[in-house]
């Protein structure tokens, strides 16, 4: 299957913006993005998933699958995120056992949306 990790390059994880410093958003996106990704996964940026209270946010998503938002994450969390990420992507429908999830995608789950109908 084709999944997308998106990652919310506009996250400041209560952080203030310091200029010219990336915030922690563009840093969990620039670690993901340099880190070995395995076919079938995309890592795209978008700039805001409205998940502002929650840390660095991101999403997965393939079409006719169920989609799920993550938040209260950093770049430590990188091959958790990646290890959370293949594991939906191998998926015919995007739902991964509980107990085959990252303990981060137990424990941060913000949202999980289901499959638009075809």
């Amino acid at each position: 299957m084709n999944a997308t990790l998106f990652v919310c390059t506009t996250c400041r994880a209560g952080e203030p913006a310091m200029e010219g410093q990336p915030v922690p958003g563009a840093r969990l996106y620039a670690a993901l993005a340099t880190a070995s990704v395995p076919e079938g996964l995309t890592i795209a940026p978008v700039e805001c998933l409205s998940a502002c209270g929650n840390g660095c946010a991101v999403a997965l998503s393939a079409p006719g699958c169920w989609s799920y938002v993550y938040g209260r994450l950093g770049e430590g969390d990188t091959a958790e995120i990646l290890a959370g990420a293949t594991a939906y992507a191998a998926t015919p429908d995007g739902l991964v056992p509980w107990r085959e999830r990252p303990q981060i995608f137990r424990k941060q789950s913000l949202a999980r949306i289901p499959p638009q109908e075809r």
